[in-house]
């Protein structure tokens, strides 16, 4: 097992593109660090360097204590599951996870005992004498897992490896990959689009765009406490609310956006009085917005008219989309309100949950943890 250490990577391609721009990313042993971000903002280049299938422009990649710009992917001991499973349609089960041991010219005993470990873990044990195409798309990935168990790498490299599951198969492949690492306890590096599966599934969460290192935390910490609005807004499903505003005084602090007026919370009045008259941008996830005959009691309730446009209803929750003059607002609610489009809803606001961020820099002025 090994620590994984970027230290100031970047990767230029030809033309000058910067993929990947002074990324420093510190992945402890047995950790599992999930690569998150939009298209094109550099989480594969990243994981492919670590893999060594891209050169790396400037910096330096640590596995263990061994410097491994210039090392062989094969010489860099681990292993790489792909999107696209990249099985030998004409071998087994068993042959495609064996083969590359037997590249590496280890003996019949040593392959066997590892290649029948691994099925146990994967529950593969029924279909090693199948080929690839006699298999669903999840055991073909549970195969392509198995295939980097065998190797008994110091990192597990994943690279968007659920992309081409359906929804309900993508959700159970989740949770095998996680038992995987609390089973296995090496460290894995894993790269996905999915806000969610990131989530759902890393000890650490490196958030990129543009192929900058945006924030690096665990995920509730990331969801709490978000850096910039480019965090904000990518973790969390419903995204979170911003609307531009002004603070101004009405007995106290207030958020004024066109037709939308909240009070702000007495104990975020010191970190906001400097901006005080000036532009803002608030921040409010769905889940803290509720209906009047919904809402918690709040020591400081903040309540918003609003008109309902669309109504997606999910079950145990409600999503409305609403206008508040020339804003839309999406809140997640109870489904005992049961909105109609068309009809004004009284809203709660729990303001004790926003999050305010400079409308140039967009960093963050204020969440719960710098309040102080």
């Amino acid at each position: 097992m090994a620590r994984v250490f970027l230290k100031d990577v970047t990767k230029i391609y030809d033309k000058g593109v910067v993929a990947v721009k002074n990324a420093n990313i510190d992945i402890q042993d047995k950790e599992f660090v999930v690569l998150v971000g939009p298209s094109g903002c550099g989480k594969s280049t990243t994981l492919r360097m670590i893999a060594g299938l891209e050169e790396v422009s400037e910096g330096e990649i640590y596995i263990g204590d061994r410097l491994v710009n210039h090392v062989q992917p094969k010489d860099r001991d681990i292993a790489m599951v792909f999107q696209n499973y990249a099985l030998y349609p004409h071998m087994t089960v068993y042959e495609n996870m064996a083969f590359g041991l037997k590249l590496r010219k280890f003996p019949k005993a040593e392959i066997e005992k590892r290649v029948m470990e691994a099925a146990r873990i994967l529950g593969l044990e029924g279909l090693l004498d199948r080929k690839p195409k006699a298999l669903s798309g999840g055991q073909r990935q549970r195969v392509a897992v198995g295939r980097a168990i065998v190797r008994k790498p110091q990192v597990f490299l994943f690279d968007e490896p659920l992309s081409n599951l359906d929804a309900k198969l993508r959700v159970q492949m989740r949770a095998e990959i996680s038992k995987l690492h609390n089973r296995l306890e090496t460290t894995m590096v894993y790269v996905t689009h999915d806000q969610v599966e990131a989530m759902t599934m890393g000890d650490r969460i490196v958030v990129m765009k543009d192929g900058v290192v945006q924030q690096i935390d665990t995920p509730l910490n990331l969801y709490n406490y978000p850096k910039n609005k480019f965090v904000a807004g990518f973790i969390g499903s419903p995204a979170m609310n911003f609307l531009e505003g002004t603070i101004d005084r009405d007995d106290g602090l207030v958020f004024v956006a066109d037709e939308i007026k909240l009070r702000i919370p007495d104990g975020f009045a010191k970190k906001l009085e400097a901006y005080t008259g000036k532009s803002v941008i608030l921040g409010i996830r769905p889940e803290d917005i509720y209906g009047d005959q919904d809402a918690p009691t709040l020591a400081q309730p903040a309540q918003a008219q609003a008109r309902v446009e669309v109504v997606e209803p999910m079950g145990n929750e409600i999503i409305v989309y609403l206008a508040a003059g020339p804003n839309t607002v999406i809140a997640r609610l109870s489904p005992r309100i049961e909105p109609k489009v068309g009809a004004s809803l009284p809203l709660i606001v729990d303001m004790s949950k926003s999050h305010f961020f400079d409308p140039k820099t967009e960093n963050a002025i204020l969440n719960k943890r710098n309040l102080n």
